[in-house]
Parts: structure tokens; C-alpha cells; sequence
């Protein structure tokens, strides 16, 4: 039997790397410049949150107060969409704003990943008559129907229950993985989705990075991790749509005010730094250091004329930002 599910999931895997790598390359024009060249202005958002909806520890309405005090734009609420729970799909919508949206989403479940856990994935965008899991469902299934009617979808937690990259790659709709969950880093030194995700990206897959907070409101697990997505509106479709793209980048507080490709060179322009690092695939890695950088000028001779990079910004307190895999 282990057989069986040994060759179903290879099997699984190699589809969804087909597809993967045929949606990638429709994606790759849109990932191989950053947003930061886009109309618009950059939004900060929690993709990633709970309330008393399923086990979080603060209603809705506070949750939502919670971010609005933190200066966040835009929230999605993504309770646990369980049983017990009674499948819920928060409706937010009471607590827009002109200055303050929300996005409609869940963090869904099925049985079972490869080391025998319920699968934790966030779906944002869900519309409300998204059905509970049918008898046997799996995953997969289930983000085929997130997918198919217009969801972003994220791969959680990684780290945190021992997600493996060939669980992340049979799931081929998925548009990113977490890379950073605050909550997870609090509450079990558990935060970080890197290694899923470039081990992803070194098979073939085009995948987003961001960060949430996972926030639940029981520990110190709120304000740690966002994303700040490019947008024209502060509006839940423009906000969905440039996260499908991947028209953001994350942050524990950094700021990322440019990255330009120039020939041989990018060029990224932040909020005063200690370190800023170009990482690719393998062993390819270039930097810079200094007391308050604002500018860096890095070359790309290590990582290939078709290869990847991603930008890490960093500054004295160690607080991170990270832009999403830019293609060349």
C-alpha cells in the first residue's frame, strides 16, 4: 500500500510540475520585472489571521481594530474552515471602510500530506457558497474548486508541521508559499517557508513569497510579518489580482522602495539597512554592506542568463524584507 501511495504521489507531482511550469511561463513576463514599476502605490496587509469564528481569541470586529490601529490597509480573515467550526467564511465586509478593505477568504483542510497531517492552505477571494469538503476530498481537489472560481492560494506554514516540496508542488494552482508566519516564529521557532519554496522554485515551479501573521491573538503573534501589494485601488479585486500576479513584497518592517534590472546589475533602493543580498538558486549569492544603506548596486553575474533572484533587505534591529523571485 505505501507503494501505491509512493508512485500516486509521483505521478501527482509530475502533473502538477507540468502545469506548473506551463502556467510559469505565462507568469514569468509578469515576475521577471517587480512591481515597482507598475501603476499604483504599495498597500499593507495581513493575509493571514483568525478570529473567534474559529479559534482565534478576539471577535472579528477587533481583529479588524487591531489592524486598523497598526496602520494596515487591508485585512484578510482567514478562519479555519472546519467542521466544528461550521465551515466558516468570515464576511468582513461590515468592517470596510474608505481607508480600510478586506479580503474573503478561509484557511482550508483536507487529509492527509506526506507525514500524515491535515493540510493547512489560504484561500483569498473564496466567495461565500464555497462548499465544504465532500466525502474523501482531498487537497488537491479542493484547491482546484478554490482556484477555479478565482481564489489566490497560499501554501501555509511550511516549516511549522513538515510540509515537504513535494507536497507544496502537488498543488499546482498554488500562487505562493508563506515564507515567513509570525506566529509560527513566536510560538515554536518555526516561522520560516524558504526552504519549500526554493526547493520548489529549483524544480521547475514559479512561485510568490509572502508573509502574514498567522494572528490568533493568544500570544504576541499580531504586527510581525505583511505583505505590501502594488495596487491602483484599495479595492479587494485590484488587491487579489496584483497578489495573483505577485505584484508585492513582504516585510517584518523594511521597506522596499525600488529594484531595477540594469543589464548586469539591479540596482534596489530601501529604507536605511545594514545588509541587502540578491540570492538564487543553488549556491548564488550577491551583497552588500554598510551602516544605513539606502542604495544597492548588485551584479548577476552568478545567476544565469534564465535564472532567478530574490532581494532580502535587512536592517539593524534584524528585521527582514523580501521581494518576491524575479526571472531574468
Amino acid at each position: 500500500m505505501a507503494l501505491v501511495r509512493a508512485g500516486n504521489r509521483a505521478v501527482m507531482v509530475g502533473a502538477a510540475l507540468a502545469f506548473c511550469h506551463a502556467r510559469g511561463e505565462a507568469e514569468k513576463a509578469c515576475m521577471s520585472t517587480a512591481p515597482f514599476q507598475r501603476k499604483g502605490r504599495f498597500w499593507r496587509g495581513n493575509l493571514h489571521t483568525h478570529s473567534t469564528r474559529s479559534d482565534g481569541r478576539l471577535p472579528p470586529e477587533a481583529v479588524a481594530d487591531f489592524y486598523k490601529g497598526a496602520g494596515y490597509d487591508f485585512l484578510a480573515l482567514t478562519d479555519h474552515f472546519w467542521e466544528h467550526c461550521g465551515y466558516p467564511i468570515t464576511d468582513t465586509r461590515p468592517l470596510r471602510t474608505k481607508s480600510f478593505t478586506t479580503l474573503i477568504g478561509a484557511e482550508i483542510h483536507a487529509p492527509l500530506t506526506a507525514k500524515g497531517h491535515d493540510w493547512h492552505i489560504v484561500a483569498l477571494g473564496l466567495p461565500f457558497d464555497y462548499a465544504p469538503p465532500g466525502e474523501g476530498e482531498t487537497m488537491q481537489s479542493m484547491c482546484r474548486r478554490a482556484a477555479a472560481a478565482g481564489a489566490f492560494i497560499g501554501v501555509a506554514h511550511p516549516q511549522w508541521y513538515g510540509l515537504t516540496v513535494e507536497d507544496a508542488l502537488s498543488i499546482p494552482e498554488a500562487h505562493a508559499v508563506e515564507i515567513y508566519n509570525h506566529g509560527c516564529a513566536v510560538e515554536s521557532g518555526r516561522g520560516d517557508g524558504w526552504v519549500v519554496h526554493d526547493e520548489a522554485l529549483a524544480r521547475g515551479a514559479r512561485l510568490g513569497a509572502y508573509a502574514a501573521d498567522d494572528a490568533h491573538f493568544g500570544t504576541p503573534d499580531a504586527g510581525g510579518g505583511w505583505v505590501m501589494v502594488k495596487a491602483e485601488a484599495l479595492e479587494p479585486e485590484p488587491l487579489l489580482e496584483a497578489l495573483k500576479r505577485g505584484d508585492y513584497y513582504s516585510s517584518q518592517g523594511p521597506e522596499i522602495h525600488d529594484i531595477a534590472v540594469s543589464g548586469e546589475e539591479v540596482v534596489v533602493a530601501c529604507s536605511p539597512a545594514s545588509w541587502v543580498v540578491a540570492v538564487g538558486a543553488g549556491v548564488g549569492t550577491r551583497c552588500a554592506h554598510g551602516q544605513d544603506l539606502t542604495r544597492a548596486t548588485l551584479p548577476l553575474d552568478c545567476f544565469g542568463e534564465d535564472g532567478y533572484f530574490r532581494i532580502t533587505v535587512t536592517d539593524d534591529k534584524g528585521r527582514q524584507a523580501w521581494s518576491n523571485p524575479i526571472w531574468r
